[in-house]
């Protein structure tokens, strides 16, 4: 293999289009040879758009493409595992979307295949990657905020439209899947371990099916998670880190755009809570999807683990699992 990653897209997906294809083309040792679309015409004109130089009428053709070492999969979330399976077998390397698959037993299954056909596998937790978390990683590991003792998050936004993929049960829809999982996934991910307790309440929209407002509290040795997701409120994200001694606020917690600074704000004493002492941290602009493309072909290039482990996604479906079977 040459020292730069050949990427293929599989769909024309909004996330694809907006985000991840400018991150690969900003990326370095990355290039983008091929698009995919069961709608070639659509395929064509997105790559058109973007200067890629092929497109394929099936996914399958993508995977059959000599000239592809990897794929990005930002399809429904029930295709996630059939054609990550299936890029295994053709021998390409996948970065698929969250989450990873609609069941933590199917995750396994595509962990292992990827593993038995030695390829590289990552879900694309890509906020993750973002110069702001690892700097609020580095404060909580260093004790900056003494011992971690809470964790409060909120992410949701609006979307009533019965068409629309997230609002399908079928298709894995719902609000857990689609923006729980980042709260999910950034509790444990602070708490360095998995819940020991899972309470939670979810409201589902008696049409659809799918969940429209869900909440849980997830209990860890040394403290809780508590997180409320919807997709039928007002647009919002938001996340608190309460420690002994501190807590830390993130500004733009998830969707951080790539060309904007922005900050993670440190709380500890003054006079709270009309004039708390706070400090300010900048945080340059940088472009999580680039970085997420950047780290997955150092993996697969250099044979580095990737910075997010493909088993971390089958731990984040067993706690989602557990929502869903309190609530």
């Amino acid at each position: 293999m040459s020292d730069t990653l050949r990427w293929g897209v599989m769909s024309t997906a909004k996330i694809g289009r907006t985000s991840m294809i400018p991150g690969i083309q900003r990326a370095s040792r990355c290039e983008l040879v091929a698009i995919a679309s069961r709608d070639e015409a659509a395929a064509r004109l997105m790559a058109d758009d973007f200067g890629v130089p092929t497109t394929h009428g099936s996914y399958e053709a993508l995977l059959s493409d000599p000239e592809v070492d990897a794929v990005y999969i930002p399809l429904p979330n029930h295709l996630h595992a059939r054609w990550t399976l299936a890029a295994a077998r053709a021998g390409k390397h996948v970065l698929c979307e969250k989450p990873l698959a609609m069941t933590a037993s199917d995750a396994q299954e595509m962990v292992d295949v990827c593993a038995a056909e030695g390829v590289v596998l990552m879900e694309a937790f890509m906020y993750r990657l973002h110069p702001s978390w690892t700097t609020v990683r580095e404060l909580v590991e260093s004790g900056r905020i003494g011992e971690l003792r809470a964790v409060q998050s909120w992410f949701s936004y609006f979307n009533d439209d019965p068409t629309n993929i997230r609002n399908i049960h079928e298709y894995g829809g719902g609000a857990l899947f689609d923006v729980g999982c980042y709260c999910v996934n950034l509790s444990r991910m602070l708490f360095g371990g998995e819940p020991v307790g899972v309470k939670a309440s979810v409201i589902r929209d008696p049409d659809m099916e799918i969940d429209v407002v869900t909440s849980a509290i997830l209990e860890f040795d040394n403290g809780v998670a508590t997180f409320t997701c919807s997709t039928r409120a007002e647009s919002d994200q938001r996340v608190h880190i309460y420690g002994t001694e501190s807590r830390i606020t993130i500004l733009i917690p998830f969707n951080i755009p790539p060309h904007l600074p922005t900050e993670v704000l440190v709380t500890a004493g003054g006079d709270p809570p009309l004039h708390p002492e706070v400090e300010r941290i900048p945080i340059d602009p940088a472009d999580p999807y680039a970085l997420q493309a950047e780290l997955f072909a150092g993996a697969v290039l250099g044979g580095t683990p990737v910075p997010i482990p493909p088993h971390d996604a089958v731990a984040n479906l067993k706690v989602i699992e557990k929502i869903f079977a309190s609530g």
